[in-house]
């Protein structure tokens, strides 16, 4: 196993390198970047698109220094060797190339740069906003799991009954729904949208959370969480649910199970004494990746609408800004994380079940 572990920690600094490959070519292609936002900025229109004539390469645009013309959006009538200035201090004097392989060489020394409009560490601001997206993730997850298990078990237990047929029913009526739309749902029902006002419109602490007892503070954080776990979960339901159900049902069918219902066990001794350390193997061992998929599914769109200062609101609003160094590491870290994650998985299943060999199954 410990040979099987070295090799996809080994292949972590491929991937990862294509990654961030792909998505700093895409960049090249994007229009409006970061000398565009400045210009948009100083001009006070506070939109880079407006007027803007034209595609090409972000940050690689070229200028005649001579006759003072620049082909970035809005810069015309600005001196020559402003924007030449500007170019130095975001880098884009270099060849793109050459700043890919200078970000590849401070990434490898932890060294993630600075945002270009906050004037604070790329490292600090995702170090900040990083509790806030896994608190999200790991609640919607533990309670996914918490309501999907019990179901799946009662659904594969009463297996062709009403109560099998409607709850699947309503669970692929839940996972249709897209998650900003149960999202925004759920504001206008319960945030004062149109009819009550039972919880909070954003935020995830009030304002004198510091001055409320422990027990308050408790209180308060659950209160501001509910709507964001709500809509985070909901779709992670449909697929847990039925894997567990049709897990139960693949292991009721076995010769073991008979033989123990043959000798007289209860019900509930052969379901949960027999069937559930099997049945539950493929769920419990898929805990991480059901996890990551909510961390990544949900922290963009439901931080955004709940006004959670988390990761994923963080790179959209560095993408709409162009911030390319904050961009890159957030990019950077979920890919990470996403890469540790799937490694976290497999040692799941290998903890649950001894019996597996990864290091067997390969050769």
């Amino acid at each position: 196993m410990g040979s099987y572990i070295l090799r996809r920690l080994l292949l972590i600094v491929p991937t990862l390198f294509g990654i961030m490959v792909v998505n700093f070519v895409l960049t090249q292609f994007v229009p409006g970047g970061p000398i565009e936002q400045v210009i948009a900025r100083m001009e006070g229109s506070g939109n880079v698109f407006e007027g803007f004539s034209g595609g090409g390469s972000t940050g690689a645009a070229e200028m005649d220094a001579g006759s003072g013309s620049s082909d970035y959006a809005g810069a015309r009538g600005l001196p020559a060797d402003f924007i030449a200035e500007l170019e130095k201090e975001f880098g884009f004097d270099k060849p793109p190339l050459q700043r890919f392989f200078s970000m590849m060489w401070n990434y490898i020394r932890l060294d993630f740069g600075e945002s270009y409009f906050r004037s604070i560490g790329v490292l600090e601001l995702v170090w900040e906003k990083l509790p806030v997206s896994i608190t999200l993730g790991l609640w919607s997850t533990v309670i996914a799991y918490l309501v999907s298990i019990p179901l799946g078990i009662n659904k594969a237990v009463r297996d062709g009954s009403s109560f099998d047929t409607w709850t699947s029913a309503l669970i692929i009526v839940a996972y249709a729904i897209p998650g900003f739309l149960f999202a925004i749902l759920l504001l206008v029902l319960f945030a004062g949208g149109s009819y009550w006002q039972i919880f909070p419109l954003r935020g995830l602490t009030s304002d004198n959370f510091d001055q409320l007892s422990l027990l308050g503070k408790a209180g308060d954080y659950l209160w501001h969480i509910a709507l964001p776990v709500m809509a985070s979960t909901i779709s992670a339901f449909a697929t847990l649910t039925l894997l567990t159900k049709n897990s139960f049902l693949d292991e009721i069918k076995k010769q073991y199970v008979v033989t123990a219902r043959a000798k007289g066990l209860k019900e509930s001794r052969v379901l949960y004494g027999h069937v559930f350390r099997n049945a539950m193997l493929i769920v419990i061992a898929g805990f991480p990746s059901v996890f990551i998929g909510v961390f990544f599914g949900g922290s963009l769109i439901i931080e955004t609408i709940f006004s959670l200062d988390g990761l994923g609101r963080l790179g959209f609003e560095a993408a709409v800004a162009r911030d390319y160094p904050v961009i890159f590491g957030t990019l950077f870290f979920f890919g990470l994380i996403g890469l540790v994650v799937g490694i976290l998985s497999d040692l799941m299943y290998v903890f649950v079940d001894p019996r597996i060999d990864f290091e067997t199954r390969e050769g």
